[in-house]
Order: structure tokens, then sequence, then C-alpha cells
């Protein structure tokens, strides 16, 4: 079933084409109308105690269109890069565990933007793309406008020196390469987005 999840820092609404009965959400919301959805969008983005929302309609796409309008959007790419050791490259980026990424400029692809953002955020050259990864979506107000961030991943291979030498001027404190039992022990401090693009690449739980 085609869906989205687009997450407001750790709460998430799902949008999809028909109820995901699969997880279990706080509400559902069968969509009629944009001023209806835009309704619900906002009160979702302002009330904490609403942990989860699903919005359904037979016509996704549509629906996706229509929300994606309410926001301002910008796009982002990064990369899950693993070693031939079998441990994998992430960040502490403001004191949460984090995978190297940053916004797309200007004419720059999604696989320009990741190659350039992991070097730049790492380090590290001789990296490459082995092939893409689900996207993320996540919100937030600057200016007091609603902002979402598409985040394209990639899967990259990196056969070099295990460089731990990241970019502090973007809040990176330190990099760190993570086997992936150790990948387990950062649940606790990151974001959900980033846990569920880990259990659907490295199974983790």
């Amino acid at each position: 079933m085609v869906k989205y999840k687009v997450y407001f820092d750790n709460r998430v609404i799902t949008l999809s084409p028909e109820p995901d009965r699969v997880q279990k959400y706080t509400l559902y919301h069968k969509y009629n109308q944009p001023e209806e959805l835009f309704t619900q969008i906002s009160q979702f983005a302002v009330n904490n105690e609403i942990p989860s929302l699903n919005i359904y309609s037979l016509d996704i796409n549509n629906l996706w269109k229509v929300f994606s309008s309410w926001f301002v959007v910008i796009n982002a790419a990064g990369g899950l890069v693993g070693h031939p050791s079998g441990r994998y490259l992430f960040i502490m980026r403001y004191g949460r565990w984090d995978l190297p990424k940053g916004h797309m400029e200007e004419g720059e692809t999604p696989e320009e933007c990741a190659i350039r953002e992991v070097k730049e955020e790492c380090n590290i050259n001789g990296h490459i793309i082995e092939g893409p990864l689900p996207p993320s979506y996540h919100t937030y107000l600057f200016d007091n406008k609603p902002y979402m961030k598409k985040t394209w991943w990639f899967r990259m291979s990196y056969r070099g020196e295990m460089i731990t030498d990241p970019q502090a001027s973007e809040g990176i404190t330190h990099a760190q390469w993570l086997a992936p039992d150790e990948i387990a022990g950062i649940k606790s401090n990151t974001f959900q987005s980033l846990l569920d693009l880990l259990n659907y690449t490295l199974r983790i739980k």
C-alpha cells in the first residue's frame, strides 16, 4: 500500500489510500475537502497530545498534492554509508544521532547532493551510491511558516579510512562508525523517521 509518513518531531501523520489498520493510530480521518484537511493539519501541529493521525483517500496522489500545498516544500539528501568492516557512519548533531545530510543546491540532483553532503559533513572521499532508500518527510516552523523537508536517502559504500572528523560548523560534535548491535543502542536519542529508515534497511529493532 502506497503511503506517506510525515513527522512533526516524533509525532506522525500518515497518508494512505485506505485506513491503515496495520498500525494503531490515535485518530483516523477520511479526506473530503482541502479546507477540512488544512484544519486537521493545523490542529495536529499544535496539539502534542495527539501522537498519530491517519488521513486516507482512495486518490492518494491528490491527497498528497493537497497536503503538500499547505507547506513550503524543500529538498535535502543524505546517505547511509557502509564500510567493509560492517560498520555504518553516524553523526551527532545538536545532541542527537543522525545521518549526514543537507539541503539540495540549485541545479543539483539528489544523488549529487547526497555525495557532497556526506563529504562535507564527514570529511571522507571515495564513497559511492549503491541505490536509493525510501525518502523521509518532516515538518518545522520557520518565520511562522510551515515547512516540510523531503530528504532523499541513499545507501552508500566506502572502503577508505574510517575518518571521524566531522564538520563542526554544522553543529556536528562527532562522527562514529557503529556496528549493527551498537546502532540499536541509539534508539533513545535519535529521530523516529531515522529509526524507520534503519529498520527498513538494517532491520534494527
